[in-house]
């Protein structure tokens, strides 16, 4: 219904917006990557999900289409509502989403709060060839380098490094150096451990 608002930024908190549009103030719920994302001057536009349940009309703010796209990807599943929706897309960025769903990376997707195990499988079962085809995200390569990532950490366990501390910094070299083999991935983390 409401697709898209375009005004003036009256209030802005890191979960929600206010927009004045023509002398209407809109509030839009939000996510971290939004938030970060907004322009330092007043005039924004926004794009929008308007979510109607029985208690509630809540619209939902984004910064780009694509985020927006993905959130209405992520509520149709089973679940996943749009509180857990906007968590996940505050936790990761729309394309941190789309490659854990298209590689399969259940971890990833159960690390958001809220999300348990079978409701991380459910997203990747219903949400993969959605993804794939929606975004020409490329399934293969994403696997390739979970593999150098899964071997890294278990080297690192096998090592006596606890595996959180481990995930966390291997996670931090891979953002740095996408293309890593797993020996420069191991030498790159243990330099940080």
């Amino acid at each position: 219904m409401i697709t898209q608002v375009r005004g003036r930024l009256v209030e802005k908190s890191p979960t929600e917006v206010v927009v004045d549009c023509n002398g209407v103030g809109y509030l839009l719920h939000i996510s971290l990557n939004t938030f970060s994302g907004l322009p330092a001057d007043e005039n924004v536009v926004l794009y929008t999900h308007l979510s109607i349940r029985e208690d509630a009309h809540t619209l939902f703010g984004f910064i780009n289409k694509t985020e927006r796209e993905v959130f209405k990807l992520l509520i149709s599943v089973s679940g996943v509502g749009p509180s857990i929706a906007r968590t996940m897309c505050s936790s990761m960025t729309s394309e941190e989403i789309q490659n854990a769903i298209a590689s399969e990376n259940v971890a990833v997707i159960q690390s958001v709060k809220g999300i348990g195990a079978k409701t991380a499988q459910r997203v990747i079962v219903d949400l993969k060839d959605k993804i794939l085809k929606t975004f020409d995200v490329d399934a293969i390569s994403y696997t390739e380098s979970n593999t150098n990532k899964d071997e890294a950490l278990s080297a690192l366990d096998v090592l006596g490094f606890h595996k959180k501390q481990s995930e966390k910094i291997v996670n931090a070299v891979l953002k740095e150096n996408p293309d890593a083999t797993v020996e420069k991935i191991i030498k790159l983390a243990l330099k940080n451990l």
